[in-house]
């Protein structure tokens, strides 16, 4: 699953995958099915390219590529010859550009310390390959733990001057992801991975509080806890100053790139990089799917909110207490009171206090961040008459959403039941803000996950189809896993077909991810 989104859920019997792209009549459909092992030379495509010798055919010189990893040819195309555009083409005419994620191992930590780019040489070739395949952009996670890695305001901008210098000569365009969390859960027992700065994990080693708890006092320090979001915590700045400036310094350093090489920055607002509380860890023993997740939010700071938020409703004891009958990570709904319907449910007047505070602090969260965002964007494109997409990220909870509570979504920090919209508050702040909203599960059908679960991938993306309506507010998106299509026996599986017309007035971006996985 991954790290540029969401929750990995385990309920398919593969890990890995990708998207092709079939021609139907005048435009192309994406068609994806599935397959029941990871094919390691298809996984490997991205990074694992070397220069064959040059050959003529037909008069004109062609350079052949081929892979390390495998024995699939890539051709290269003369100079004369123009590259085939890989976008897809509705059947309203719509153009939805694809992009490739980059790999999470494309950086690395040298000897002395400091960040690098590793296989620089077989990363150039691949980007290379990449436009000649008809790719449009790249999708890159710019990290605030290699950026501002060592001391506070200390920017360090080198190793991206030089990776967005390839994408440029490449021909290229870029999607940018801020990441404000670290992905060193991925690396768990391996070594690698990007944590946050050394000066905030020197400050959490004091404090454990700056980072999220769950009811057991285990803390999740992949993000700071949002009840830090406005406290000067940070050598006299809040969590939300230490975002803002960090987007400073990138528009300041990167401002002429806006428009032209880059076209979309997405702004990470938690773990992974979306907007959610990280209620399902995976890779630490405590979840498995489809567990229903915990709440997250016993540090100190969140609790101390908690309660003055109660005593402000006139209800004290109702910030006093732990969440009853809550369950823990792996419950199932029936098992946990509080996710049916009956006294001290979800339904109840504490209930639905609780489900306010714990969502609504996630909605102030997207707030605050993404209107730094929006301002700082703002100010660099009224200067250089340049348009850059700004792009938040979702969670795509799509277990027990048909169930009444939606016990996974509302852990999560999304008050989405059956009788509440619990995306259209959310999607009003992006349209506030100008923000398209980012979801994962493009590739997933209802069909492909298990009935008894509850899940709907179908419906959830209904339902933000509808509030992106609703809201005018553009759509981007991703694949959850990788995926290949197949052919056996003669007979295409489990194939499913997503049409970008589907969508409307929404624009979809496809994001192929490379050897990802989530929580």
């Amino acid at each position: 699953m991954a790290e540029i989104g969401g929750i990995g859920c385990g309920c398919r019997g593969v890990s890995g995958g990708n998207f092709f792209f079939h021609p139907v009549g005048g435009g192309f459909s994406l068609k994806t099915c599935f397959l029941q092992q990871r094919t390691r030379r298809n996984r490997n495509f991205f990074r694992n390219l070397s220069i064959a010798p040059s050959f003529k055919r037909g008069g004109r010189l062609i350079t052949k590529w081929s892979s390390v990893a495998g024995n699939c040819p890539i051709y290269s195309m003369d100079a004369g010859e123009k590259s085939r555009s890989f976008v897809l083409v509705s059947s309203r005419h719509k153009k939805v550009p694809v992009y490739v994620m980059m790999p999470i191992d494309t950086f690395g930590i040298d000897s002395s310390g400091c960040p690098i780019i590793k296989r620089l040489k077989a990363l150039t070739v691949s980007l290379k390959a990449l436009k000649l395949a008809g790719v449009h952009g790249v999708a890159v996670e710019v990290w605030w733990g290699i950026v501002e890695r060592f001391s506070p305001l200390e920017f360090k901008w080198s190793l991206y001057d030089e990776l967005f210098r390839l994408v440029s000569e490449a021909g290229l365009k870029l999607h940018v992801a801020l990441c404000f969390h670290s992905n060193m859960h991925l690396f768990r027992g391996k070594g690698g991975g990007v944590s946050l700065p050394l000066w905030i994990r020197e400050i959490g080693d004091v404090n454990k509080d700056i980072y999220y708890r769950d009811k057991n006092g285990f803390s999740n320090n992949d993000y700071l806890t949002l009840g830090v979001d406005q406290l000067p915590l940070f050598g006299g700045r809040t969590a939300v100053q230490c975002y803002e400036d960090f987007m400073l310094s990138f528009s300041k350093n990167f401002e002429p790139y806006f428009g032209n090489l880059i076209e979309e920055i997405s702004i990470g607002l938690g773990p992974s990089g979306e907007l959610r509380y990280p209620a399902h860890p995976l890779g630490d023993g405590r979840w498995t799917f489809p567990g229903i997740g915990e709440f997250q939010c016993h540090d100190k700071y969140m609790m101390e909110d908690l309660m003055a938020v109660a005593s402000r409703e006139g209800k004290p004891q109702w910030g006093s207490r732990d969440l009853p009958n809550a369950g823990c990570y792996n419950s199932f709904p029936s098992e946990v009171p509080f996710f049916e319907e009956g006294h001290d449910s979800f339904l109840s007047d504490y209930g639905r206090f609780f489900l306010e505070w714990y969502s609504g602090k996630l909605i102030c969260h997207a707030d605050a961040i993404l209107a730094k965002a929006a301002d700082v964007l703002r100010r660099r494109q009224e200067e250089e008459k340049s348009s850059v997409m700004l792009v938040a990220k979702i969670g795509g909870i799509y277990w027990w959403y048909k169930t009444s509570s939606h016990p996974a979504e509302l852990t999560a920090g999304y008050y989405n039941t059956a009788l509440r919209d619990g995306y259209d508050p959310l999607a009003s702040v992006l349209s506030r803000h100008g923000a398209a909203l980012h979801i994962p599960c493009l590739d997933m059908a209802d069909s492909e996950t298990p009935e008894k679960y509850l899940c709907s991938p179908e419906g959830l993306l209904r339902q933000i189809h509808d509030v992106s309506k609703k809201r005018t507010i553009q759509v981007t998106g991703r694949n959850t896993s990788e995926r290949f299509d197949v052919v056996r026996d003669g007979t295409k599986a489990n194939t499913r077909e997503l049409c970008a017309a589907e969508w409307g007035n929404c624009k979809i971006v496809y994001l192929f991810q490379n050897e990802r996985e989530d929580l």
